[in-house]
């Protein structure tokens, strides 16, 4: 598909993939709207990248995502990028409360997406070259017992994103989905350090230059580097590799 050109809304893009990413499109000569709930953060991306327009917005939240809807189509955007996510560690022997601490994932990671794509909808099946790109993980094929709500919540985005897919093939509208592996962001807010996790996984750019690259391939499934691994596995090394992330012996 067309790379330049376009009005592209990228969720969570003041940090990480989605900064990385939102820098790149800035690169290939499109406008690039970034949405995300911390306005400092938003800021600081401006400062990296002046020419990024910004909104501060809670697609967890019904009125902001129509808020942020009402404003992306005012910008005239073709292409929607699915990429705001949280990532928690929960111990679901603790019942209701480990649930209930901090932010929702189901309503950030699956809930957000689906409900600000169908905001979008109307204008987006009027646009030439109009696309949605949705984020999911490596995790969502092979999870990580220790995270089992964000790893529920990626492999939604997959399954919902292949049905997405489908049903949007006759509109022209293409279904892309992204597919990281393990990213050297804040995305864990610190948690892997605290458990002692040296690699810190591939950078931010590497993802939105393969990113730009698949697209414009038109790729549907980008998987990058070691995500590709835990997507094509067949059964039995998908347990083998279950076994050796999650430390069963």
């Amino acid at each position: 598909m067309k790379l330049s050109g376009n009005t592209i809304l990228i969720t969570g893009g003041a940090t990480g993939i989605g900064l990385a990413m939102a820098r790149a499109f800035v690169g290939a000569s499109n406008k690039v709207l970034i949405s995300g709930r911390r306005k400092e953060k938003l800021f600081a991306a401006k400062a990296l990248v002046p020419e990024l327009l910004m909104k501060v917005s809670d697609i967890a939240n019904p009125s902001d995502r129509k808020a942020l809807a009402e404003w992306a189509v005012s910008e005239g955007v073709n292409i929607l990028i699915n990429n705001a996510g949280i990532q928690r560690e929960i111990d679901l022997a603790r019942g209701i409360a480990a649930l209930d601490e901090g932010d929702n994932e189901f309503r950030i990671n699956f809930e957000g997406a689906v409900y600000l794509t169908a905001e979008l909808m109307p204008h987006l099946l009027k646009q030439e070259n109009a696309a949605i790109c949705n984020v999911s993980s490596g995790l969502g094929f092979i999870p990580i017992a220790i995270m089992p709500i964000y790893c529920a919540t990626k492999a939604a985005i997959h399954s919902f994103t292949i049905s997405q897919r489908q049903q949007l093939l006759p509109t022209g509208i293409k279904v892309f989905e992204i597919i990281p592996p393990t990213v050297d962001t804040e995305l864990d807010r610190g948690a892997r350090a605290k458990r002692g996790q040296t690699d810190r996984g591939i950078s931010a750019t590497e993802v939105a230059e393969t990113v730009i690259k698949g697209m414009s391939e038109d790729r549907m499934e980008i998987a990058v580097g070691m995500a590709a691994n835990l997507m094509n596995a067949p059964k039995d090394v998908a347990d083998q590799i279950f076994r050796r992330m999650n430390g069963v012996r």
